[in-house]
């Protein structure tokens, strides 16, 4: 028998709009240490940075996502997020050279094993990798079976398309990302995840104007509810980018670096996260139950 699947209030504020912390970096995280001057840190300190970010942050999200190589058992365990925090487990195993982006992706066969436990967990997230290349069908597969483990474990499912150019795009100059990630939602969206997330129209380096017109325009594109991360965006140009995308119909945003990519390499880790990323996440916070359209109304 298939456990009823929880609604996107496991992961929502009061308001219905999504406010969530991603801490699911693995090897990127590693390298983050070495660009920041901090060389190249062991496991622990990858795993102590997760619990710090969990703890600090975690109660002021509607949501928290990490990997189980790092620190998911300890969260989840230790309680280090409060109840109304909705747990987030990534689903994928990634194809990363050392320092350099994830290059493709497939579900992890250690959480779609029939016997992870996945007590605690509202809902699992898959990163997909989008090319316009000779896999395309192959990855509509894998969503598909993803959405699939999802719904027969009882959880909500978080879909991440991040698209990539292919060489011949790069070499002719045909490439666009924008309409790549317009390209992407409406091939993927409409296959069924709780949960859509996107990247940020325009790398968030358009004009208030400009932000929220690109933002209507993936909003057509996609189906169901959706927010927006944070991987190439500047810091600063974020929370802008996030009201435009919530002005235009998304529900929220499910981000990290943006939220505590300078915090990484600190002396005093704690501490800078209380002093710079809580009081982003509050912010952010705030923009979203202002101007998110709640999930239910996708």
């Amino acid at each position: 028998m298939t456990p009823e699947t929880p609604t996107l209030d496991a992961i929502a504020r009061e308001s219905g709009a999504l406010a969530m912390v991603a801490m699911d970096q693995r090897e990127s995280l590693r390298a983050m240490y070495d660009a920041a001057g901090a060389g190249r840190p062991a496991d622990e300190v990858l795993t102590r940075f997760k619990l710090d970010v969990a703890e600090l942050l975690g109660p002021l999200a509607s949501g928290f996502l990490i990997d189980r190589h790092y620190g998911f058992e300890r969260v989840r365990d230790a309680g280090l997020t409060p109840p109304s925090t909705g747990l987030i487990l990534a689903a994928d195993a990634l194809t990363q050279a050392d320092g350099g982006p994830v290059e493709e992706t497939d579900l992890d066969e250690v959480v779609a094993a029939e016997g992870f436990d996945l007590a605690g967990v509202a809902a699992i997230k898959l990163l997909v990798i989008w090319r316009r290349d000779e896999k395309r069908q192959q990855r509509v597969e894998l969503t598909k079976a993803f959405i699939d483990l999802a719904r027969q474990r009882g959880v909500l499912s978080v879909l991440e398309p991040v698209v990539r150019a292919t060489e011949r795009e790069l070499a002719d100059g045909s490439w666009n990302q924008d309409a790549a990630v317009r390209e992407a939602a409406r091939e993927l969206s409409p296959l069924g995840a709780s949960l859509y997330k996107t990247q940020v129209p325009l790398s968030g380096t358009g004009t208030p104007g400009q932000q929220y017109a690109a933002s209507l325009e993936l909003n057509k594109a996609i189906t169901g509810p959706w927010v927006v991360l944070s991987q190439g965006v500047d810091r600063n140009a974020f929370l802008p980018a996030v009201e435009a995308a919530c002005r235009a119909g998304a529900s929220g945003f499910l981000a990290g670096r943006a939220l505590w990519s300078d915090v990484v390499g600190s002396e005093d880790v704690r501490s800078r996260l209380a002093e710079i990323s809580v009081p982003r996440l509050q912010r952010l916070a705030e923009v979203v139950d202002r101007e998110a359209r709640p999930w239910g109304d996708a």
